[in-house]
This record gives C-alpha cells, structure tokens and sequence, in this order.
C-alpha cells in the first residue's frame, strides 16, 4: 500500500492473481533391479543409455534392468531413474589407510559405496599437496575407478572437530563421493600416510645443487614376485645443476621416466615437490595390461645421491604408490583389504520390494527420494532362471506379491505400473489363467499388463535373439507418444512401433487377440507393413467386465498428469484467507490450466463448457469447511476415450433409380 502523502500522481504495481500451473512430465520412467554396478538401493537419475553405461556398468548378462533400460532410451525415453538392488550375499570391496607404516594406527577404513566384484582395484591416492605444514590433519583423497576413468578428489581432515571431517565431507549423500564411503576406525590416529615415496627436505646450496648426481632405482610388488632391475639413473650430470625444488622434480622426473620406459614399456613415475615445497614426492605407475595388480607397487631409492636427495630408506617414506580397495597387499601403510564379491543369487522378491523403515529406504521404497517419477518398471519380477529362459525364477505367487505391492506404492506415488508377463506366460491359454488367476487380483488401475514377452538381438551373446519382459520397450514407447501426441493419446496403433524387437514370442492372431482384449490384456503383434505394434491400451481394470471408468491407459495417465501438476499447482493457496477472493483466484488458475489442455486436444467437446468445469466456491466449500481450514474445488473433465473398433459400413447400391 502506498502511503500518500504530498498531492501528486503514484503508480503502484498490484499483483495479478494469476499463478500459472505448470504441467508436470509424464514418461520419467524407475527400473528396480541389479546391475552390475552402481550405488545401491539409491534412485539415480539418468538422461541417456550413456549415463546408464558410465554409472552402472552397461548391460549385464544377468541384468534384465540393463537391459530394458537400453530398450527404454531406444524408443524414445528421455528421463529414468535406477535402483540397483545387489545380489544376494554380494560384500564391499575395501582397504584401511594407516598413519605409519609399519606398526601405525588404522587411520581411515575405506568401503566401496556398492557390493560386488567391480570395485577390486579401485584406488585411493592421498596427498598434503597445498596444505601448510602447522596443519597436521588435512589431506587431499583421491578415488579413481580404472574401469570407467571416474576420478573423484576432497580436501578433507582427520579432525571430527572441523567442518571438513572426512567422514562427514564422504559419506555425504547428495555431495560426497559417488564410489566410496569410509570410517575411521582409530581416533587417536593421525592422517593416512601419503601414497607415493615422500623424501625429506633439501638443502640447495645458492649456486644449486650441482651434478653428477646418479641414483639407483629399485621397484619392488610384495608378494607378487614382480621386481624391476636396479637400474643406475643418472639425474645431473657433470656440469648441469638445479637450483629449485620444482626444477629439480622436473629433471628427475624426466630422468625417471626415460630410465623406468627402457625397462619396461608403459611404466612411469610422476615427481614433484613435497607438502613442505622443499623436498620431493615421487609416484609409480605401472602398466596395468603388462604387470596387472602392480598399483600398489613400491619404488625405492639407494645411493650416496640418493642421501643427498634425501629419498634414501633413512630419509624418504617409502609407501605404496597407490591404495588399492579389494585386491591391495597389507604392506607399508596399506593393510585390511577385503575383496568385494558379487554373491551367489540375484535379489530375491524381499530386497526387489525391499524396506521403507530402512534408513536409507531399500528396494522399490528408494524412490521415496525422488521428487517425480511417472512409470515403474521391474523386469526382475518376471526374470527367467539361469539357463532356461522358458521357466520364471519366482512363482506365481510371489510375482503377484511383487507387483501388489508395487501397484499400491503406484498409487501413493501417483505413478503407473508397467507389469510383465512370466517366461512361462508364452500362449493365449496361459495369458488367459495369468489374467484370471493373477493379475485379477491386482485390484488397481495404476498399471498395465503386456502379453507376450519380446525377442531382441543380445549384443553380449553375437546378437543371438534373446527373450526380455517388454516394460522397458513399452516405457520408451509412452514416452515417444506423450512427446509427439500427448498423454491423452492412447499408447498403441500404428504408429506405437517397438523399435529394435525382432518379435514377439508368440505371434498373435486376430481373434486370439479377441479373447485377450476383452480381459484387458494389451497385445504386442506383428503385422505386415507396420512391424512390431502395440495392440492394446487397457490398464488392469480395462475388462469388459468390470466396465471401469479407469478402463483405458490414456485416461488414467492422463488423470495422473492433472492431479499432480494441480497439486503443485495450487500450493500457493495454503494459508491464503479462505474466501470469495481466494476462491476466484483459485478457479481462474485451475481454468486457465484447463483451457490449454482443451486447446491441445485432451477433452472431448467442441467448446470448453463441454470438455470440462472448475468449481470452487460456497457450495462447495461450506461454513463448516472454513471453519476446519478446508478449501474443496471440484474439477470435471470429459476425457477422450481411444477408437478401438472402428466399423465400417457398406451397402450395395441398386444403380440409378431416379
């Protein structure tokens, strides 16, 4: 309000009302299972098969996750989280860090963040580079996986007092490490020792240090039998000096590395000034195709111009060159490592469902963290067991359990569920008993069933066909359709093609696809022309019988998009005055949001006032109401129901009678 004061003209800006809604996606698309990497029972977000590839691991023979995440991006998805679920009995790749070597403390105990074999030979670098000398604490660790290049660093302390504390700066959920998480596991320790040979400080004379200066180089693996020759490495030669550190590390580095090559190909060694900037710090690096499992090889340095560099064993501290998780030896400063296996079985039907009272939440509960998922996925329900891929891995009974229990999270979630046919599920026979006896008891229209099941060129097997659950195909196919038509437009006909499927395992006739329409069961065929289709756009209460308002799939969804975009949407009016202004507002927001759902084609009608209706006002919201806090606004809408028959009419005509 402004305060008028002096006579004169004021302009004051006065707010609109209007609070645009704006709608929400609707193919982000969750797969539950294992992989073969990644983080566990954590929703990971992904925008391509690339991301798929880069955080967990590629496809997988015994992933079928792997796999329908690819058919997913392959026909049109654009967004997907992922929740891995380990195998069973699958342990953490690990090693401690101590302080000395020798005889020190365990000063930092490091985990791989997921169970499996993946993280063996994963490495761990620590390093006082940038730090002053009066800070004893602080170290810079840096995680490197060789197996896909991902290289993570922290400048962390040993200190719980201090807001860097390793454990806290690591364990970091949303902003820590991506690969490890660590304890520590001695608190009177100090920090890890440095990985590398750290020598101590050098005296250089005003005029420089000056040549010929020549020292031996011994590389030695314990315990794996790979030792490098001595080799005599001339560092100055007569007449040349170095009068820095930094220029100092250089020549020796150059020396080294031309020394270490002739030896053996792809071996090197980097050099540079110590944490105090006066002495230097030289790191091995072996070729891990020639010598595998070197990377905590040791390099050490003998010769009386190597007590003048200060890298002799009285002293340097000779260290591993690098910390290795799983596979390192317990040498020098490396000691507890522990090799992360991948277990003997793949998840069973409790960690698939897993446990929303576990901290963090386990199986199809961790997506409790993501802000907006749409579809879920879990091709692990209807997995076919090792070796026959005709036979499911679970019953019947426990499938039904899996998905039962996934539809209700749908549900709370406002998601839709995509539910596979079992292996075993291969003619119209036994899709109809499963329909009867299964998915009848799945009592929810938040999801879909497809019947059968797919066949796709496997690159891991020389592109042999291989079976699959079609969720991931069908998941990037609402994606493409919502994309190129909208949510309202049912997901199947001519243009709902399943890229890359060779085939369904079944090939459906007309009136076989007669008998499975009606039970609203949704056919993948195949058909001259088209290729491989959809058929079928029915959720699980689409049975003729039931005669649902839910029947159809773009419908639900399409009511799901609606509900969510209005709920947050409409935020903005909680602890507004609730009155006759409020509810105005109220209605102009939710209408304008309507109307441009008409003016794309959602409703059915040819105006707005037969395609749907906002009401918000004192019929609906009573004195009563008020008095509780209650706003009630109905909203109606006139959906568009999909043309599955389209009859064609033809009559004879007797010629010209006039």
């Amino acid at each position: 309000m402004i305060q008028v004061t002096s006579p004169g003209v004021y302009i004051e800006e006065l707010p609109s009302g209007v609070h645009t809604i704006t709608g929400v996606a609707t193919s982000i698309t969750a797969f539950v299972g294992y992989t073969k990497r990644g983080l566990d029972n954590r929703a990971t977000q992904l925008l391509s098969y690339a991301d798929f590839e880069r955080q967990f691991g590629g496809l997988a023979a015994d992933s079928e996750v792997s796999y329908a995440v690819q058919q997913f991006f392959n026909n049109g998805g654009n967004q997907a989280y992922v929740v891995r679920v380990p195998r069973d009995g699958s342990t953490d790749a690990g090693v401690t860090l101590r302080d000395k070597l020798s005889a020190g403390k365990s000063a930092l105990k490091v985990a791989a963040l997921s169970a499996g074999s993946w993280a063996n030979g994963m490495l761990i670098d620590i390093d006082y580079d940038g730090i002053v000398s009066t800070d004893t604490t602080s170290y810079n660790i840096t995680i490197t996986d060789p197996s896909t290049g991902t290289v993570e660093s922290f400048l962390v302390s040993q200190d719980s007092t201090k807001n860097n504390y390793v454990v806290s700066i690591i364990n970091d959920e949303d902003n820590g490490s991506q690969l490890i998480s660590v304890t520590v596991p001695d608190a009177t320790a100090g920090r890890p020792m440095q990985s590398g040979t750290s020598g101590g400080d050098i005296t250089i004379p005003s005029s420089g240090l000056a040549g010929p200066l020549t020292i031996t180089v011994t590389s030695d693996v314990p315990g794996s039998g790979t030792t490098i020759t001595a080799l005599s490495v001339p560092i100055l030669a007569t007449g040349e000096s170095a009068t820095t550190i930094p220029g100092l590390a250089r020549v020796v580095e150059r020396k080294l590395n031309q020394a270490l090559g002739n030896q053996l190909a792809g071996t090197s060694a980097s050099c540079e000034p110590n944490e105090n900037g006066k002495g230097l710090r030289i790191v091995a690096q072996f070729s891990q195709d020639l010598l595998p499992g070197t990377a905590d090889a040791q390099l050490t340095f003998a010769g009386a111009d190597a007590a003048t560099l200060k890298l002799n064993a009285a002293s340097a501290d000779a260290n591993v060159a690098h910390y290795v998780l799983g596979s390192g030896r317990t040498v020098f400063a490396q000691t507890g490592a522990s090799s992360g296996s991948d277990g003997t079985a793949l998840p069973n039907a409790t960690e698939l469902i897993g446990d929303s009272g576990a901290i963090p939440p386990t199986g199809i509960y961790a997506l409790d963290k993501v802000d907006l998922f749409n579809i879920l996925c879990i091709p692990d329900a209807t997995r076919a067991t090792a070796g026959d891929p005709n036979t499911p891995d679970f019953d019947a009974v426990t499938i039904q359990t899996i998905f039962s229990t996934a539809l209700t999270y749908c549900v709370s979630r406002r998601a839709f569920l995509l539910v596979d046919p079992p292996p075993n599920i291969n003619n119209v026979d036994k899709a109809t008993d499963w329909k009867a006896n299964v998915l009848s008891n799945l009592g929810e229209s938040y999801g879909a069933a497809y019947f059968p099941r797919i066949r796709l060129a496997d690159p891991l097997n020389d592109y042999q066909l291989r079976t699959f659950a079609p969720c991931g195909v069908i998941a990037g196919l609402y994606a493409r359709i919502d994309s190129t038509r909208g949510v309202w437009k049912a997901p199947a006909g001519i243009e709902a093609t399943l890229a890359n499927v060779q085939g369904p395992v079944y090939k459906l006739s007309d009136l076989e696809n007669g008998v499975l329409n009606p039970l609203g069961l949704n056919c993948l065929r195949s058909f001259p022309v088209y290729g491989n289709i959809c058929w079928g756009a029915r959720t699980l209460r689409g049975a003729d019988a039931l005669a649902d308002d839910w029947k159809y799939v773009p419908i639900r969804r399409l009511a799901l998009f609606m509900e969510e975009s209005l709920v947050r949407g409409t935020q903005w009016a909680v602890f507004e005055p609730n009155d006759e202004p409020l509810w105005a507002r109220i209605r102009l927001n939710i209408g304008v949001f309507m109307m441009g759902l008409f003016r794309q084609g959602a409703f059915q009608g040819s105006t707005p006032d037969q395609a749907f209706y906002v009401k918000c006002d004192s019929e609906t919201t009573t004195q009563a109401d008020r008095n509780l806090g209650i706003v009630n606004i109905q909203i109606g809408f006139a959906p568009l129901k999909p043309a599955e028959f389209v009859v064609i009419s033809i009559q004879q005509m007797a010629g010209d009678l006039s």
